[in-house]
């Protein structure tokens, strides 16, 4: 029954949201209440999931979405984006945006939260696709899934580096491997965006044409990126620092960990925005002014952000991972076991991280009878794991709200690209594992 439950209530968000036109945020916030009591959790245990799903979700999130869409306003108001979008064009060719926000997706998914990352590069990506003429819904999807190919399969992202610890593989090989696999896996994937974004055509919203009319002394191209370019080195830092811990821990580490907090970067990214217009005024940093405006646009994003992370904080205390893991624990299918596995959790409760975790811990004691148990079968299934968590981004997973609220998209157009395209790299994936497998 808690599957039919299951089953039911995404039913319910779909229906609610596209034919009755219910608010997202109502609609995910009483379903998950709805399913909450359905499957006979204590009314204390709902209302701890709504606290710990809202509070959490926006405590990692919240003020990273606030500040990089302030980020993104100065970039839009001054003409920067406009100046960036000159120079990329230039390099890349007006018809391949996909290709170029795919791969600044897959670079900056290693380091940096795949929401962080789409939050960070939404307004280059409008003001690209708007000057190229062609689908957000297309480059925006090409832009999150460059995010999730590494997000769910290269270390030193939480998900696979922890998966890579709990099945004690060679994070080394985990590495090379996620490298080769996750890029290799996006292609197919590119190829479908472009397709989707012919097929429905969805123009960005971005004052890219009034900015080019009246911004005739936009800043230079040196300053126009340093808005974005800074907080992502800055992250970079702290990341490979606390990885490798090259810095030691003084008081420089403590300093790198601390500017390098997404919070903290992308604080010091607004402060270098400020640096865009000419002079700065009370009309861009009163509460009516560029700021007002950029929080005001925040808060739809942010309460349906919250919303999708109650959900799956309903769903995860449940119980619904350790009984998917009861069901799926005495098939024999080797690879495409811990696949299925981490594929069904992710779909069912939303996050990627979690769903890398709790699979991984589940298959581990059983590596041996799966013939799982070489050094590089032990990487592959670190691998396979991370693409099953890939599969599939819809309404209960907070990164489908963000992709789809950032990109101007409903829900039905979110599943038939986004949704779609992480099956897609999801599957692309395993079928490369398997081929890896086959020839070493």
């Amino acid at each position: 029954m808690t599957f039919i439950y299951l089953i039911l209530a995404v039913i319910l968000i779909i229906v609610g949201i596209t034919k009755f036109k219910i608010h997202p945020f109502l609609c995910l916030f009483a379903v998950a209440v709805i399913y909450g009591l359905a499957v006979g959790m204590p009314i204390q245990k709902i209302q701890e999931s709504i606290n710990d799903g809202f509070g959490k979700t926006l405590g990692n999130i919240g003020l990273v979405i606030i500040f990089g869409v302030i980020i993104g306003t100065f970039l839009e108001n001054t003409g920067a984006a406009l100046r960036i979008t000159h120079a990329i064009l230039n390099l890349i060719g007006p018809k391949r945006v996909s290709w170029a926000m795919a791969l600044m997706g897959y670079i900056i998914g290693i380091p940096v939260f795949a929401d962080s990352g789409f939050v960070i590069l939404s307004t280059l990506n409008k003001t690209l696709t708007k000057k190229a003429n062609l689908s957000i819904v297309g480059t925006g999807v090409a832009l999150s899934m460059g995010l999730m190919a590494t997000h769910t399969m290269v270390p030193p992202t939480p998900g696979p580096i922890a998966a890579a610890g709990i099945i004690n593989a060679q994070l080394g090989l985990v590495i090379l491997l996620g490298l080769i696999v996750s890029i290799t896996s996006l292609v197919p994937v590119i190829f479908y965006t472009q397709y989707i974004g012919r097929k429905y055509f969805i123009s960005p919203e971005t004052n890219i044409e009034e900015n080019e009319n009246t911004n005739s002394h936009s800043p230079t191209l040196f300053k126009s990126v340093l808005p974005i370019i800074i907080p992502l080195l800055l992250i970079v830092l702290k990341s490979f620092n606390d990885y490798k811990h090259f810095l030691g821990d003084g008081f420089i580490s403590e300093s790198v960990n601390f500017i390098g907090s997404p919070t903290i970067a992308l604080a010091i990214g607004i402060l270098l925005a400020f640096l865009l217009p000419k002079k700065l005024e009370e009309k861009m940093l009163s509460s009516k002014g560029w700021i007002g405006k950029s929080i005001i646009d925040s808060a739809e994003i942010l309460m349906i952000t919250g919303a999708g992370g109650i959900f799956g904080k309903v769903l995860q205390n449940s119980g619904l991972g350790d009984m998917i893991g009861q069901n799926f624990s005495e098939l024999n299918l080797g690879l495409l076991l811990p696949f299925l596995l981490a594929a069904t959790i992710k779909t069912a409760q939303g996050s990627s991280t979690i769903a890398i975790i709790t699979t991984a811990s589940i298959i581990s004691p059983m590596l041996d009878k799966l013939g799982l148990d070489t050094e590089i079968s032990k990487a592959l299934v670190v691998l396979v794991i991370g693409a099953g968590s890939a599969v599939i981004s819809h309404v209960n997973d907070s990164f489908f709200w963000v992709v789809t609220q950032l990109s101007g998209m409903n829900v039905p157009t979110g599943y038939r690209s986004h949704s779609l395209g992480s099956a897609l790299l999801g599957i692309s994936a395993l079928l490369i594992c398997y081929l890896i497998k086959f020839f070493v």
